[in-house]
């Protein structure tokens, strides 16, 4: 669809996919591995589950966001969904965990969703900077676990 961003990203990191899904899978740490999101606040109680609600405060392209992300699905260990509901950009993250040999875990981070307003004549360039920030952001998910 023109004007949707679809940013696929992927990273191996060295540690138990259990560790791996456990940390980047609680919306609780995502400030201490996404640059850009300064807070998350839960509206229902965790820990996740299908249906959990979380605020999330986040900067991009020099942009204050606040959005409210819903866990739509939920396969502990191996996927998880979260929608936003509301705002100028409509966005799906997709987290998936795969087991790989020697304790290593292939993580693959996907945001899809559509800007509205003067931001859908902006998509081929936010789906550069969408792209920069998840590999940015899983590099440092990766140095953060790999240090544990």
């Amino acid at each position: 669809m023109a004007g949707e961003v679809d940013v696929v990203t992927e990273a191996v990191i060295r540690r138990p996919v259990e560790e791996v899904a456990g940390y980047a899978g609680d919306p609780t740490h995502a400030p201490e591995w996404y640059a850009n999101v300064s807070s998350v606040e839960w509206r229902t109680p965790p820990p996740v589950a299908v249906g959990s609600r979380m605020d999330f405060v986040a900067s991009f392209l020099g942009r204050r966001l606040a959005y409210t992300y819903e866990v739509t699905e939920l396969e502990p260990g191996r996927r998880l969904v979260m929608r936003t509901a509301q705002g100028p950009f409509l966005m799906e993250t997709t987290y998936t965990w795969e087991r790989l040999p020697d304790d290593a875990t292939r993580m693959t981070l996907r945001n899809r969703g559509r800007p509205s307003g003067f931001s859908r004549l902006a998509a081929p360039f936010l789906t550069g900077a969408v792209r920069r920030a998840n590999r940015a952001d899983l590099a440092r998910l990766r140095q953060r676990l790999e240090r544990a």
